[in-house]
């Protein structure tokens, strides 16, 4: 269910950037590009929430608790609340030096990408629960119902003339949308007497979380906003392009990791030695990932055109490199998803090392789009080797009281 879910946003994602590049433009579809890469990033509450509230839900419905659910619902809100405020506030107060700095015509399309933030923040309440309350088909479709709406609302905001506003106000169209679905898929929950629940316990996982997670976004996000800031507008614009084209096996592999972290912590829990569980899901990511680079190598053009059209063709050379980057990253992302499973934080570094050297690399060499590009590479596949020593070194130390928080009991 959630490997049909995800395909559906995946493919429902590339649409809508293969739409706003068709309709815009090089430069204008640059804009988004940047944009849509500074939401990723500010979605990683969102994922780091999921995380987190997964987890707990998980729990509290183990131990027969089903109004600690809706307590944990409820509680969710209140926490969530202020800061999505101050951040938007933020954002109007901050939007012209965005702009600036982005190189964008207008700062409106910030204060609307702010909005689009602090909307997903909101959904990750739902989502998260209904991960942990194991409600998979509800889970599935309210992915796949956010892209289809922001999909969908594009083509007629973009006819209408609001061009990069237009993309920002879909993507909040589609996180509104999932939100109130979401919600209404927890009604049950919803309508039980709340019980209170000590949450004290989701703190320490939660740094780790957000770690890990935030890691993972900056290394397919940072290089689009250092290639839109270093490079000129026509450039900035074709990257972008081929970021995307690289996050398509991030995107259609993702679902094995989201299989990958439960197990991992169940078979752990349960003295049971996760190893094959990681060779098996690193199997099956690079078959998926393989599959997606001979298509790649052999219809490089045709993935252009259809994807963003023919004024992207001088992406054609570079396509086959972003696959290899989009296999690297989805490997990253499997170790990164089985070091959060088993709790270990030593992996916290090596992601934050390899982020800073992406970063560092695109600054000190970036004359060209394939100079980024091979930057971004050497910078990812350094990082999945540093973290495979560390799994290798891990495995013969895993232990069930790694996976339990001390006061897990007090739940």
């Amino acid at each position: 269910m959630l490997f049909v879910g995800g395909i559906t946003a995946g493919v429902g994602g590339f649409v809508y950037h293969a739409v706003a590049a068709h309709l815009l433009g090089r430069a204008l579809y640059g804009e988004v590009a940047v944009l849509v890469a500074v939401y990723a990033v500010g979605t990683a509450v969102n994922l780091i929430l999921i995380l987190v509230l997964a987890r707990y839900a998980s729990t509290l419905l183990t131990r027969g608790s089903p109004g600690g659910i809706r307590y944990l619902i409820v509680r969710t809100h209140a926490v969530v609340a202020v800061p999505a405020l101050v951040f938007v506030g933020l954002m109007a107060a901050l939007s012209v030096p965005i702009q600036q700095f982005l190189k964008l015509d207008s700062p409106i399309p910030v204060i609307w990408l702010g909005l689009a933030i602090a909307a997903i923040w909101f959904v990750a309440i739902p989502r998260g629960t209904l991960q942990g309350t194991q409600h998979f088909p509800a889970l599935s479709t309210n992915l796949g119902l956010e892209i289809i709406v922001r999909t969908g609302t594009l083509v007629p905001l973009l006819l209408f003339g609001l061009a990069v506003n237009g993309s920002m106000i879909a993507i909040l169209l589609g996180c509104t949308v999932a939100y109130v679905a979401g919600m209404w898929s927890l009604r049950d929950y919803r309508a039980m007497v709340p019980e209170r629940a000590r949450l004290r316990a989701m703190f320490s996982f939660s740094l780790t979380a957000a770690a890990g997670t935030i890691g993972v976004l900056l290394l397919y996000n940072l290089d689009v906003v250092l290639a839109k800031h270093y490079l000129n507008v026509d450039e900035g614009g074709l990257y972008g392009s081929l970021n995307k084209v690289g996050t398509i096996l991030y995107f259609g592999t993702l679902s094995v990791s989201q299989v990958l972290f439960p197990r991992v912590v169940e078979a752990v829990s349960t003295n049971r030695h996760p190893g094959r569980l990681l060779l098996l899901s690193g199997a099956i990511t690079a078959f998926l990932g393989a599959c997606a680079i001979v298509v790649f190598a052999l219809a490089s053009r045709l993935i252009v055109l259809v994807l963003f059209g023919p004024q992207f063709l001088d992406d054609q050379p570079l396509i086959l490199a972003m696959g290899f980057i989009g296999l690297g990253l989805s490997l990253v992302n499997l170790l990164v998803q089985f070091f959060m499973a088993v709790h270990d934080r030593l992996f916290i570094p090596l992601l934050a090392a390899g982020c800073l050297v992406e970063a560092v690399l695109i600054v000190v060499r970036h004359p060209t789009v394939a100079a980024v590009v091979l930057d971004v590479m050497v910078a990812i596949f350094a990082l999945f080797c540093l973290l495979m020593v560390r799994a290798v070194l891990l495995m013969p130390k895993l232990r069930p009281d790694m996976v339990v928080e001390e006061d897990a009991a007090a739940l």
